[in-house]
């Protein structure tokens, strides 16, 4: 399990909030105390959240389902992009495109579009269009793949979302919410927590603390997948095993019938 201890995410800066001007009531819970008119986090309750977050999206993992990756705010970007691609998991870290999840259907069709203009770019025949056609094509590979690369082998809809500040996510969170997809999120002492299925109490704007957070959850990520893959492997070498020891079964069943056959010949033989 990928935990982190409480001394690394103080080091990250991930207890501090917002102002206590600016905070959200129902983020009482998680919140430590307040200094200097900034609320502080409570780090015994992100360790815990951060805890049950990752268990739940490392069994989602092993089970074969993809977790979509969402944070578009600037310093996440790279962070979440990064880890979604290393980890081959589908991400959004542009635009959130309404009806991503809820009109899934004209999304795919925008991604079949995208599919295609790749191949045509491919073709021979891609030459010979005018170089004005050429660049109206290339521009428009150009916009899909800004805003829908990230989802390019999203074949169907994810088993989770993980964001990174629900505020600034909020379409996101509420199309999951819909769809009941469920939602593990860093949310910060200006965001509600009740949106999400999963929250988990952290500073959602310091580069560091967003990248200690979605570092762990990307290392419980990894080890499902470790772990799908080992079943797999195990899996297919109890059905080869399982193979070898019906075919020699077999070879034992045709031995006897053989050499049944020959014992009979010989009784012929030698009653003639």
């Amino acid at each position: 399990m990928a935990v982190v201890d409480q001394k690394k995410l103080l080091d990250a800066g991930v207890h501090f909030g917002h102002l206590t001007r600016k905070w959200d009531p129902r983020m009482a819970p998680y919140i430590f105390m307040e200094k200097n008119g900034i609320h502080l986090i409570d780090l015994r309750k992100t360790e815990g959240c951060l805890e049950e977050a990752c268990a739940s999206l490392k069994g989602l993992v092993r089970s074969g389902r993809k977790i979509l990756f969402v944070a578009t705010k600037k310093q996440a970007k790279s962070i979440v992009e990064g880890e979604a691609k290393r980890l081959n998991m589908p991400y959004v870290t542009e635009r959130w495109l309404g009806g991503m999840l809820t009109n899934f259907s004209t999304i795919r069709k925008s991604l079949k579009k995208m599919s295609s203009i790749d191949k045509l770019m491919k073709d021979e025949s891609y030459q010979n269009l005018a170089k004005r056609e050429r660049l109206m094509i290339s521009r428009e590979k150009g916009k899909l793949e800004k805003v829908l690369g990230g989802i390019a082998e999203l074949t169907r809809l994810p088993a989770a979302i993980f964001v990174v500040d629900v505020k600034k996510e909020h379409i996101a969170v509420a199309e999951a919410n819909k769809l009941n997809i469920p939602v593990i999120a860093m949310v910060d002492t200006n965001s509600d927590p009740t949106t999400v299925d999963m929250p988990i109490p952290a500073n959602d704007d310091a580069f560091k603390s967003i990248e200690l957070i979605v570092g762990v959850v990307a290392k419980s990520i990894e080890e499902g997948l470790n772990e799908r893959k080992k079943d797999k492997e195990e899996a297919k070498q109890k059905e080869e095993a399982e193979a070898k020891k019906q075919m020699d079964e077999a070879g034992e069943l045709e031995n006897e019938a053989e050499a049944s056959k020959q014992e009979e010949t010989v009784e012929e033989e030698s009653s003639k």
